[in-house]
């Protein structure tokens, strides 16, 4: 049986990091993953939404933030909560690779047990 994905991220033309996590479409805008790479900066996670009459609008549907030990990326959404390695996500922001998988991050479930 095939694996399935949770979620990925990968880099838009206009150096977004898009997120793709279940059915849902989301984006951290260029302009914040300097911040949030460099200072730690809780940075925004934004989904456009359709409005009549033309165009979107881009609506805050969550946050990313940096993890403790600053090895990964902790976004969290409306679709759930996700992390990438800090490595995964750096490639992706530098258009080293197309795109990294996110992992599902249960809160409350860290070293449980099957």
């Amino acid at each position: 049986m095939p694996m399935h994905e949770p979620g990925t991220l990968s880099r838009g033309e206009d150096g977004n990091i898009c997120i793709k996590a279940e059915d849902e479409n989301y984006f951290i805008p260029a302009g914040d993953v300097r911040p949030l790479l460099l200072a730690g900066k809780a940075t925004p996670v934004l989904a456009t939404r359709r409005v009549p009459r033309g165009g979107g609008l881009a609506i805050i549907e969550g946050y990313a933030v940096v993890g403790s030990g600053g090895r990964s990326v902790l976004i969290y959404s409306r679709a759930g909560h996700f992390l990438t390695p800090m490595v995964n996500f750096l490639r992706v922001a530098r258009g080293e690779a197309q795109s990294a998988p996110l992992f599902p991050l249960i809160p409350g479930d860290a070293g449980a047990g099957p």
